[in-house]
């Protein structure tokens, strides 16, 4: 029966170390989904900052008396292009997005402009990445809603921190953001 006893114990650890192991897996596959849906974020986001200086040259050439949206405009794609993780990223990018309204937003008092066959394509390109952006930002933040959902599901949440899986910040606005984007561009002349 002492024999039996040993055996039973051994197969009950073994169990439960195929049951940390699958856990540990788990989590690692969420994980890079996040990883993966970042850096198909990233991309768009690079796409975006790629448009922004022929957007921003093609306006310039109507309305070059309009320098300080133009210096808003370059100073936000900078910042974009430089904050690193996903909070600091959401934030640069929301703030160049509120840059860019303005920088279209002048495209209505300068009818040539929005006649301008090139400011019209870099519009559409510029549309599509953003339509494609958001569809990233969605399936990022879907994964990291699985990831922090899988990590803080019991029995995860027993070993999730010790095995070095913290939670994942979302692709977000933030509060004060919010309410410079939904305010409408102003344009003075």
């Amino acid at each position: 029966m002492n024999g039996y006893g040993f055996w039973i114990f051994l197969g009950v650890v073994a169990l439960f170390v195929v049951w940390v192991i699958s856990i540990y897996n788990g989590l690692v596959a969420m994980a890079q989904r996040c990883n993966q849906s970042f850096a198909d974020m990233d991309v768009q986001l690079k796409q975006r900052h790629d448009l922004i200086p022929n957007l921003v040259e093609t306006v310039k050439g109507y309305a070059a008396h309009e320098k300080g949206t133009f210096e808003a405009v370059v100073a936000a794609r900078n910042a974009a292009i430089s904050a690193q993780g996903p909070a600091a990223q959401a934030q640069a990018e929301n703030m160049l997005s509120g840059a860019l309204k303005q920088l279209f937003a002048l495209s209505e008092a300068y009818p040539d402009l929005k006649a301008s066959a090139n400011f019209q394509q870099l519009q559409r390109d510029l549309s599509d990445v953003e339509n494609k952006l958001a569809a990233a930002r969605r399936f990022f933040n879907n994964a990291v809603s699985e990831f922090n959902a899988g990590a803080q599901s019991f029995p995860a949440v027993l070993f999730a921190g010790a095995m070095g899986f913290a939670q994942r910040t979302f692709f977000d606005v933030g509060p004060d953001d919010r309410k410079a984007l939904d305010q409408a561009p102003q344009v003075k002349f």
